[in-house]
């Protein structure tokens, strides 16, 4: 099982493959589309990573496909300009999970 990446700079894409992920960069709706069907197409890719910035940009791509396709897995990544969440999301996340505040 092979995973592949999905980014928006060139700068993630080098630094994954360094750990032996490869990928592609991407900036425009169509390439987006494109590269996730080829990707979900490939047999041998069990997880693509995507960039956050990508998601957020095309969320009706992203979301499309992580509700109708089952395999393979899609995960959000964060790129070197950091996370698009608030600095609190892990406490924000647990405290809507149990009812608690923390």
């Amino acid at each position: 099982m092979q995973i592949y990446l999905i980014s928006d700079n060139i700068d993630t894409l080098t630094g994954m493959r360094l750990a032996g992920i490869q990928g592609c960069v991407v900036h425009k709706r169509d390439e987006v589309r494109e590269m996730l069907e080829k990707t979900i197409a490939d047999k041998s890719v069990g997880i693509i990573l995507i960039t956050e910035k990508l998601s957020k940009e095309f969320p009706e791509i992203t979301e499309s496909v992580k509700l109708n396709v089952r395999t393979p897995l899609i995960l959000e990544i964060p790129d070197r300009h950091g996370t698009g969440r608030n600095p609190d999301f892990i406490t924000n996340y647990i405290n809507e999970a149990i009812g608690l505040q923390l």
